[in-house]
């Protein structure tokens, strides 16, 4: 019965808080009155069953509480105005509201909430989980392996931020919502890149916060369909999310993506991933920074065999991805794509020249690329040099262990 309660508290936490914002204005607030629904359900439903419609019963009791709580709110706020310290913003507070307007539009409202730049990355990634993930702050502290007061303390900042912020609950229309998204975006993108990659820890992947990364991508395409960079970070994350089963060995070992077993990919994500990118090219808008990157991923997913690999392809894929980003990062990706599409020495140049670039001081990325350029062209004593960096600087023993095996492979 708990597995049952849970599941449905991840399906319809969104919702339920989002409808629940919307009228009362109040993030915080309305998590409170979601959380009481909860401990209801899990008090009554044990006994009478799981009900037939259980967001709608959710939602039932938790607007029952809402509007308790706005008639306790609104005799307060009449003897405020007794006292003549009634202001008007707490007056809107009390206005009727129709609670069953349209849902899609709360969630879509809650994940601007939740993204919203007034908060640092960290706070949006933790509140984004835990409203719109429905995570409890224990699941978030072990997925990104900081303690749970410091989590519980972040989202408890952020939401009093965001009432302090005085944040619209609402949606921006043009220019304004493309801004908004992008934060969205980032987000989604974070919570997925540490589920793919884990920075720090004894798992190289972990695929359940890649699995709410996924699903909120794909309801933000489902709310604003006409977003073309929406669609382009479905099919990115579509793509990438396809290779999870082949990127780790039994022992849970990392398996780089030219040594994967291709038949261990799967096939059905990558078709939604190809589909999602037809989807972002049909809007007819130049490709942005993840409709680029999941054009990449596609090289790779049409690729049967490794070396199938359209490498030229991919090189102009991330020169159009460096002109629009100029980031180090995609750079040295890109140093990766040239030096498979030209040869080793060719990609080796182009690393050289992000050796002193502040920004990859501390990436154990770009020895680990230095390295393996250096070892395919026979210099194993300066390889072995970069492989020990890159393995000193990494936070995950997985990838430590990884990059201390290539050490050994240069002697």
């Amino acid at each position: 019965m708990r597995k049952t309660i849970d599941a449905v508290w991840r399906i319809e936490s969104a919702k339920l808080i989002g409808g629940l914002t919307r009228v009362v204005r109040d993030v915080g607030l309305a998590e409170d009155l979601a959380q009481e629904a909860l401990l209801e359900a899990m008090e009554r439903w044990p006994e009478t069953g799981i009900p037939d419609k259980p967001g709608a019963w959710l939602m039932a009791t938790a607007k029952n509480r809402a509007i308790d709580e706005l008639r306790r709110r609104s005799m307060l706020e009449r003897k405020h105005h007794e006292i003549g310290q009634w202001s008007d913003s707490e007056a809107k507070f009390v206005e009727p509201v129709d609670m069953d307007e349209d849902v899609g539009d709360d969630v879509l409202r809650l994940m601007l909430v939740a993204c919203h730049p007034v908060l640092a990355t960290e706070a949006r990634v933790a509140l984004t989980l835990r409203l719109l993930g429905g995570l409890t702050t224990e699941e978030i502290a072990r997925a990104f392996l900081v303690s749970e007061p410091t989590i519980a303390q972040r989202i408890v900042r952020a939401k009093r931020t965001l009432t302090e912020a005085r944040v619209p609950f609402d949606v921006p229309r043009g220019a304004e919502l493309s801004a908004r998204l992008s934060s969205v975006l980032e987000v989604v993108y974070l919570i997925f890149n540490e589920g793919y990659s884990a920075t720090r820890g004894d798992e190289w992947v972990r695929p359940e916060l890649c699995e709410d990364a996924l699903r909120l991508a794909r309801i933000l395409a489902h709310l604003v369909p006409n977003e073309a960079e929406v669609h382009g970070l479905v099919a990115l994350l579509e793509i990438q999310a396809s290779r999870n089963r082949a990127r780790v060995g039994p022992s849970g070992e990392p398996i780089l993506l030219m040594d994967q077993d291709r038949s261990r990919w799967d096939h059905l994500l990558v078709h939604r991933g190809l589909d999602a990118l037809d989807r972002a090219i049909s809007l007819g808008r130049p490709l942005g920074v993840y409709a680029l990157q999941a054009a990449i991923a596609a090289c790779h997913a049409r690729a049967r065999k490794a070396e199938d690999t359209d490498w030229v392809r991919i090189v102009a894929l991330y020169d159009a991805l460096a002109q629009l980003t100029q980031s180090p990062v995609v750079e040295l990706n890109r140093a990766v794509a040239i030096a498979m599409a030209f040869g080793p020495e060719a990609g080796l140049e182009l690393v050289d020249e992000l050796t002193d670039e502040p920004l990859l001081q501390s990436y154990h990325l770009l020895p680990s690329v230095r390295g393996d350029l250096l070892f395919k062209l026979g210099r194993l004593r300066e390889a072995s040099n970069e492989f020990e960096r890159a393995a000193f600087l990494t936070k995950n023993s997985r990838e430590r262990a990884l990059l201390l095996a290539r050490v050994k492979a240069c002697r």
